[in-house]
């Protein structure tokens, strides 16, 4: 039977689903050169959901293929796929994309199995990749000698990463760049004749943005450098900022961003020259960032169980407030949450199951602005028994029994999404000195405002729902009430006709089902009254109904506004 079975012809047929869908890839990435050139932000939005959406269509696609090419006798003999999955490796041995073929060959077989057969032995729960192959090919970046001429070098990085669209003002561009640069790095740096300037062949793009990457070098020492672009309309392309901060480069490459665009021939070696300027990001992260987000969740994934393996470390439910709506638990000594939905949700919750899966899926898709954090969702993780608090797990059994189950000695967690640990606002505030809180309340705000730039109303913006991550930004994470701005009806409280109506319980006016009246905001979000007091100093607009219908009426004319992932320090 092995010599006869179609191990070969099945593994083939995989690959090229692989390779119809990294064309796909491709052209929806390459065009964005065009895009920004042309100034197509809402096609950029569309482009950017479109190459999300892409992974699920083309696997499925696949699925199809291999059920309609051979009987379900035969491609689901489960015993037989270890052949596959070595058939397999032959093929994509001198790619070098393989890392990524390997990911979606574990996406074919969970189409076409349950999680009950994942194995090792049928698919690549560990990669057989090498981290990293050097071989002869067309260099990936390019460098640059100052010598002591920076200005000149400037000038030709520019000239070598020159646009369609004329540059703005290139000259008043590089003597402010020029002037940043030397005000960033220490003095004898600039003069090194051993300094080196490094950027990544390709520009990457997002949203509103174009970005230069690499890193400045000597000898001895090393900084990141992000040099972002825009296109002014009508008036060209304007270099707005030099960033050499490795923060500030961290949070461009965040979690809570959308997808990078970037052309990128060989995925490893990118990702391995992210890391070397970028060593606090976890390479799950960034695989994710520049578009390879189920890439990104199979680096994850083998993180998670490492750390499973080696370290001695508990699940307990996630500090904070308990959810009406979802459970959530974590391992102290991993950087993440396990969101889980519980059987029955609170009574004032109007939302059923399946609405809830809607609106983390819808995360994945829209543009996150920097302000709500990314998710990974996952089928029948398997966890040891004994890595659980029995705490967590009684807890976690009594408010959602449907998914979380005991089977022997391991946990079987039917579904889930993880989100990047943070602290919750509400208890970052608690033990906040006054310059900590005025810092995370102009931040709370600006989270609000920028979602809602994005065409996003969070519904629930309880403190207890953002959280401050390491570089005390704040980030929205509960999104079972989240919708479209634009689908929301905000308006005023009307006036009482007499006192009694005022003091009644009830409502005197009707409420719709959409309907959202900011006046209600300041008591509903803090009841601390100075911190009240101080939102309404610093943000005091998002209580009035003009501003959100302002808002609003920008997004039905099309307007796409910007939002900067970094501090600009344009100087006049």
């Amino acid at each position: 039977m092995p010599q006869q079975w179609p191990a070969g012809a099945i593994a083939k047929l995989i690959l090229d689903g692989f390779d119809d869908y990294r064309e796909h890839f491709r052209q929806i990435t390459n065009g964005a050169r065009v895009r920004f050139e042309q100034a197509q932000w809402q096609e950029i939005q569309q482009a950017a959901a479109e190459r999300i959406n892409l992974y699920e269509e083309k696997s499925t696609e696949v699925g199809i293929s291999l059920r309609e090419a051979y009987s379900a006798e035969v491609l689901l003999e489960v015993a037989q796929w270890p052949l596959v999955k070595s058939a397999y490796i032959a093929l994509i041995d001198l790619r070098f994309d393989d890392e990524l073929a390997e990911t979606w060959f574990n996406s074919i077989f969970c189409e076409l199995f349950n999680h009950d057969q994942i194995s090792d032995g049928c698919m690549f729960i560990h990669t057989t990749r090498p981290a990293l192959r050097i071989n002869e090919r067309a260099p990936q970046t390019r460098v640059y000698h100052p010598r002591g001429e920076l200005d000149q070098t400037l000038r030709q990085m520019f000239e070598d990463y020159r646009f369609e669209v004329p540059y703005e003002d290139l000259e008043r561009d590089l003597a402010r760049l020029h002037k940043q640069l030397r005000d960033s790095l220490p003095d004898w740096v600039c003069k090194d004749p051993e300094l080196c300037i490094e950027l990544y062949a390709s520009r990457l793009y997002r949203n509103k943005g174009a970005y230069l990457v690499g890193r400045i070098f000597t000898r001895d020492e090393q900084w990141p450098l992000v040099i972002p672009l825009l296109h002014r309309e009508g008036l060209g392309i304007q270099i707005d900022a030099l960033i050499t901060d490795e923060a500030e480069v961290s949070i461009i490459f965040s979690f809570t961003r959308s997808y990078f665009m970037v052309r990128v021939g060989y995925p490893a070696e990118f990702i391995g020259f992210l890391r070397r300027i970028m060593p606090g990001k976890h390479v799950a992260e960034l695989y994710t960032s520049i578009g390879f987000y189920k890439h990104g969740k199979s680096e994850f994934y083998r993180s998670l169980i490492n750390h499973l393996a080696n370290v001695d470390d508990k699940f307990i439910m996630a500090p904070g407030v308990r959810g009406m709506v979802m459970s959530v638990f974590t391992l102290p000594g991993f950087n993440t949450v396990f969101k889980i939905i519980k059987d029955r949700f609170a009574p004032s919750k109007n939302v059923d199951r399946a609405t809830v899966i809607e609106k983390y899926r819808m995360v994945k898709s829209v543009d996150r602005v920097g302000r709500m954090a990314d998710t990974q969702e996952f089928a029948d993780f398997r966890f040891p028994l004994s890595k659980f608090d029995p705490e967590c797990l009684a807890e976690l059994l009594e408010v959602a029994a449907a998914t979380v189950q005991v089977e022997g000695d391991v946990v079987r967690v039917r579904h889930c999404w993880t989100e990047r640990r943070m602290t919750p606002l509400n208890i970052y505030l608690e033990h906040a000195n006054d310059a900590q809180v005025r810092d995370s309340l102009e931040e709370y705000g600006l989270a609000i405002k920028q979602l809602a730039a994005a065409n996003i109303f969070p519904g629930d913006m309880l403190l207890k729902n953002f959280g401050v991550t390491r570089h005390g930004r704040v980030v929205f994470y509960d999104y079972d009430e989240i919708s479209y701005l634009t689908e929301v009806n905000f308006r005023k409280i009307p006036e009482a006709l007499y006192p009694e109506q005022e003091m009644a319980a009830e409502p005197w006016y009707s409420v719709g089902p959409l309907d959202v009246f900011p006046e209600e905001f300041p008591p509903f979000l803090f009841a601390d009254i100075r911190q009240r007091r101080l939102f309404n100093q610093l943000h005091g607009d998002l209580f009035t109904v003009e501003f959100w219908q302002g808002l609003q009426s920008a997004i039905r004319a099309g307007k796409v506004i910007d939002v900067f992932p970094y501090r600009r320090k344009v100087e006049a």
